[in-house]
């Protein structure tokens, strides 16, 4: 064994001695590229470390000036100036980059991207529009790239809501990326753009396939079939819009409560409140909700009187307390209460509502928005169905009703 030792130290000195080399043939390149590239360049990266952007903009641009070629150095320049806001000056780099012949085709497409996004910020449209849908034409650049451009082109299109056009670019998208279902959701919701768009012209006919075709696309989309039933209910086709109105049961209970006021007129319009109030109860018991609650307890106050309504909430309240609850066991009390208790009742009301209001919001799963009116698409982010049709005073009582039907399972 000790034999193979001296040959086994001698090898080891060997990839010693060749690892140092190629480390020392390493630091003389690096040294040298540093060395080749302007003392502005580590500057403005300077400045950029220290959140310095005015200053490392002005270094960068003295950078491109002694290096035209520094062709990434001129996307992350525009792309500051983008950011910053100074949009006519990003557009002027990447206008530049985009007709430079000597570049690459997919440096050429990154460009126009870019420019695209500059007109966007803009809110020049029309010019994004038209260099988008050149791209799109020509299918430029790698498929990244052209999924990037039709993803700019939808957002255009969605902006200046020509829901059709949108609708048949998000279709190419699904087939690009082979995931038929990944758009479902946004198509659903642009066919249901369109069916109000028709609806408001007076085009009932067209408004209806719309919504047909947006439960086609999806057939989840409970926005369709709420926005089918409050059509049948205020053309007088009350026992119609009713049954469109129980479908959501079966596409998603959590939106029951965003039907609740609705279905009730229906059933009060006919002459059955009393098996609305019998059809909404149940639901509550099974998916509870805060404006499923108020559905049945406005209905019951004004069927069955204020006592009535106080016993109503006083249940409910013992099973989820909330303050939303107590603000309803307040007001349906002071109605009923003698005249010396009323003004005290009436300011720890007003004490309760104040807090209870600030609570009953709808909030952006995705930006953390919040409204006090629910929002099919988010006003903020933009997003589609971001908003949970619970409002968040909601979350800790629909947590312990399924802990309590854990429980009793």
């Amino acid at each position: 064994m000790f034999e193979w030792l001296p040959w086994i130290l001698l090898a080891a000195l060997a990839c010693f001695g060749m690892g140092w080399m190629v480390a020392r043939i390493d630091i003389k390149q690096l040294l040298s590229e540093s060395r080749s590239l302007p003392q502005s360049y580590f500057k403005g990266l300077n400045f950029l470390m220290t959140e310095q952007q005015d200053k490392a903009i002005e270094a960068f641009i003295e950078v491109t000036k002694q290096q035209p070629e520094a062709v990434e150095l001129q996307f992350a320049l525009g792309s500051l100036f983008r950011k910053r806001g100074e949009v006519d000056r990003a557009i002027r780099i990447h206008q530049s980059l985009s007709e430079r012949a000597d570049l690459p085709a997919e440096q050429r497409t990154a460009a126009l991207l870019d420019l695209a996004l500059d007109f966007e910020k803009a809110g020049l449209l029309e010019h994004g529009e038209r260099i988008l849908c050149d791209l799109s034409a020509k299918s430029a650049g790698s498929k990244k790239q052209q999924s990037q451009t039709l993803k700019l082109l939808l957002e255009i299109y969605v902006q200046e809501r020509d829901w059709q056009k949108a609708i048949d670019v998000a279709r190419r998208i699904q087939s690009g990326d082979g995931v038929a279902s990944q758009y479902a959701r946004e198509i659903a919701n642009y066919y249901c753009e369109l069916a109000a768009d028709a609806h408001q012209q007076g085009n009932a006919d067209e408004a209806e396939g719309h919504l047909n075709a947006a439960l086609g696309a999806n057939e989840k989309c409970v926005r369709a079939n709420l926005m089918k039933g409050e059509w049948e209910a205020t053309a007088g086709q009350q026992k119609k819009a009713i049954e469109t109105w129980r479908r959501i049961e079966q596409q998603n209970p959590a939106y029951l409560g965003l039907m609740a006021d609705q279905i009730m007129a229906s059933f009060e319009s006919i002459g059955k409140t009393e098996k609305g109030l019998l059809e909404l109860s149940a639901l509550q018991q099974q998916y509870p909700a805060l404006d499923l609650f108020n559905a049945i307890f406005h209905a019951t106050m004004k069927s069955k009187g204020a006592t009535a309504a106080y016993q109503l909430v006083k249940e409910d309240l013992r099973q989820n307390p909330t303050l939303v609850g107590l603000d309803r066991l307040l007001e349906a009390e002071l109605l009923s209460a003698p005249e010396e208790r009323k003004a005290d009742l009436k300011v720890l009301k007003n004490l309760v509502h104040a807090h209870s209001s600030r609570l009953a919001v709808y909030l952006c799963g995705s930006c953390g928005f919040k409204a006090k009116q629910f929002y099919w698409q988010c006003p903020a982010c933009a997003g589609w169905e971001t908003f949970p049709p619970r409002r968040t005073a909601e979350y800790d009582t629909a947590d312990r009703h399924l802990a309590r039907l854990q429980a009793e399972g």
